[in-house]
């Protein structure tokens, strides 16, 4: 984003109650777990998908469609949210996951299986991205670092967790059921966010950059299409695979043409000078590949060559859930006391080509305990490495790419799940037709259909089964040996990211669990400033509140009764337009009579006028609560005063930023003030 810092509009509801602040948080993890839960869920379903509707060969389209799909979808919904309002985006997002969810369960063949897929992947997009900014626009400041930490938690979890949910409904309903289960869950959600989410509006119209967004994606799927179709569908050779080669390089090329003359492009081609950009864009590329890649292949090794069901598939996948938890959360921690961060990725990505080395060397014989080990290596290599990538951009790219530098890196991170699951499955595809047949020749009773059904497999006589399951091992093992290569990619890569000094703010978010899964994220600048301030803030409130702190620094008279009854009439003023007794007292579920005497001081100090039921600031009121409001700048500013912002447009940006941010956090202190006098 390049344009103007976007403001909430005037008249937008007061603050919710804490109740129904919960009820709104409920409400939104909701929607995040649904879209979270889906890029996973199928996996250990795939074999049985497989079996049910035929077409082995666009299995990673499954998930695939599902990506890119959510891709386009993030790249899109903040600045929809910004245009329709946030409410409308979150339900109709909702809706389309609805739609797509059901297409799905319904599927009869695999085509229709993936169209419904990449709807699904747009619902989910627009509830991922509207789900971050809902918690911006009704958490108050002072506390959204916890509720935003708590969200990325739900994603990071539900992302890891999902196979094993999978595997549970394959095994004890349908496959389809990884697919009905969100309808009630949606329309409850729905349901829930028409009664309870308030309506709040950007001030300022989004430039949406239709254009770079369409070419990267018809770009990205032609080149998914030409791996994944090479050596299957068509030889390597072809017409139709070179030509979707050159589309994509052509599709591509045009991209990068529009965001360069873009107004507000969707990825600055600016960005890519910065050496910390490139480098972390690389790496959450081949994390991402890593990842889901694994995530998405493993259940099948598992089914098809230890002979586990659906569900053990999941669960025996837990240990690389369990150590990529582990060292997510370890190295969220280290970063945020040491500020150190680099040798992170470096570990990360050696780990990560050990791990897959192991694992490509897995067979019919290995026990399940030294499977468990090889999948613990390669959750801790993933772990290590993805976690400090989204902070270290936040923390050196400048305030007007803000936005779009965070969401870049995240939109590498899932287009290398993309890319690893298409290649994933383009390996594993050219692999198993060759090592299938020659098993399949050799013991000549079983059918192909038999074969490529786990549960049948397992049902035949272990002399006659093993070659086939060896055939299986072969194939999976060739997979995860050429993944090692890029692995070693990124650990070549690691070493030429820059250790810069990480900001207290940056520092004070490092910890939090979502970080590290790269949570598709909000990309408005304030948005991310205003959760830069939220760490700030719990920092500085370990020494002790902050509000009384920053009354006594603002040179201000008021006691603390008398500043909360101006910042009140001050707040009331500003959003509704007008402030009185009652409407105070009403919002503090309180009977006017209880504020009734500090108002009484307060005018009879001169600093409120009251008539006609209606209360006014006076010159010397607003006078004392623009001290305080200055008092909140000059704290913002000090800390965040290491953001290096040479360029005076960029300057003028973040003091339009640190404006909105200083007002609200004045409004939240006159919410919370008690009215009595000191």
């Amino acid at each position: 984003m390049t344009g103007a810092v976007a403001v909430a509009d005037t008249s937008a509801p007061a603050p919710l109650s804490r109740a129904r602040t919960n009820i709104v948080f409920g409400t939104i993890v909701l929607g995040m777990l649904m879209a979270a839960l889906d890029q996973t869920i199928v996996s250990t379903a795939l074999p049985t998908i497989v079996a049910d509707l035929g077409g082995a060969g666009h299995l990673a389209w499954v998930v695939t469609s599902y990506l890119l799909a959510e891709a386009v979808a993030t790249a899109l919904a903040g600045k929809l949210g910004d245009l329709f309002g946030r409410k409308l985006v979150f339900q109709l997002s909702a809706l389309i996951f609805i739609v797509g969810s059901i297409v799905a369960g319904l599927a009869n063949g695999m085509l229709l299986l993936i169209i419904a897929r990449a709807v699904q992947g747009l619902g989910a997009g627009g509830l991922m991205v509207t789900a971050m900014a809902l918690i911006a626009d009704i958490i108050p400041l002072r506390e959204r670092g916890k509720y935003q930490g708590a969200l990325g938690a739900v994603f990071g979890v539900t992302t890891v967790i999902g196979p094993t949910l999978g595997g549970l409904f394959t095994d004890h309903a349908s496959w389809r059921w990884c697919f009905y289960v969100n309808v009630p869950v949606a329309i409850v959600m729905i349901a829930l966010a028409a009664r309870t989410i308030p309506r709040v509006r950007a001030a300022i119209k989004p430039i949406i950059d239709y254009a770079g967004i369409g070419l990267v994606a018809l770009g990205v799927s032609s080149l998914i299409l030409g791996l994944e179709w090479g050596g299957t569908e068509y030889p390597w050779g072809s017409g139709q695979i070179i030509g979707l080669f050159v589309a994509a390089v052509l599709l591509l090329a045009a991209f990068v043409a529009v965001e360069l003359r873009a107004t507000e492009p969707m990825l600055p081609m600016g960005l890519f000078r910065s050496r910390v950009f490139t480098v972390c864009s690389i790496l959450s590329f081949i994390v991402g590949f890593a990842m889901l890649g694994s995530i998405t292949y493993l259940p099948a090794y598992l089914q098809y060559v230890n002979g586990v069901s659906a569900t053990a598939s999941g669960v025996r996948t837990l240990p690389l859930v369990a150590g990529l938890l582990f060292t997510s959360i370890l190295s969220g921690q280290i970063v945020g006391k040491t500020g150190r961060y680099r040798y992170f990725p470096i570990v990360g990505t050696a780990v990560m080509a050990v791990g897959l080395y192991l694992m490509s060397t897995m067979g019919r014989t290995t026990s399940i305990w030294l499977e468990s080990l090889y999948m613990l290596i390669l959750g801790l290599g993933i772990g290590l490495a993805m976690q400090v990538l989204t902070i270290v951009v936040q923390n050196t790219v400048p305030y007007t790419q803000l936005g779009t530098a965070t969401s870049g890196v995240t939109f590498f991170r899932t287009l290398g799940s993309a890319f690893g699951t298409a290649i994933f499955g383009t390996l594993y595809t050219n692999q198993i037709a060759t090592d299938l047949t020659a098993a399949l020749t050799e013991v000549k009773v079983v059918p192909p259909a038999v074969a490529a059904n786990p549960q049948q497999l397992r049902a035949l006589p272990a002399d006659v089964a093993a070659p086939i399951i060896d055939a299986y091992a072969r194939s999976i093992d060739h997979v995860f040996l050429w993944v090692v290569p890029v692995a070693l990619v990124g650990f070549v890569v690691a070493w030429f990211l820059k250790e810069i000094p990480l900001r207290d703010s940056v520092r004070a978010g490092a910890s939090d669990v979502g970080e590290g899964f790269s949570v598709p994220d909000s990309p408005d600048r304030l948005v991310l400033l205003e959760r830069a301030v939220s760490g700030a803030m719990r920092k500085a409130h370990a020494e002790g509140p902050i509000g009384p702190r920053i009354l006594a620094d603002s040179g201000s008279k008021l006691s603390p009764g008398r500043a909360w009854a101006l910042g009140q009439v001050y707040m009331h003023t500003r959003v509704r337009g007008v402030a009185t007794l009652e409407a105070i007292a009403h919002a503090h579920k309180m009977p006017p009579e209880v504020i009734r005497p500090i108002y009484v001081q307060v005018i009879a100090a001169g600093y409120v006028t009251a008539d006609d039921g209606r209360v006014r600031l006076t010159d010397s009121g607003r006078a004392e609560v623009d001290r305080i409001h200055a008092s909140w700048r000059h704290w913002l500013d000090t800390q965040l005063d290491d953001w290096d912002y040479r360029d005076p447009a960029d300057r003028a940006l973040l003091d339009q930023a640190l404006e909105n941010i200083a007002t609200k956090l004045l409004d939240e202190e006159a919410q919370e003030r008690e009215p009595v006098d000191a």
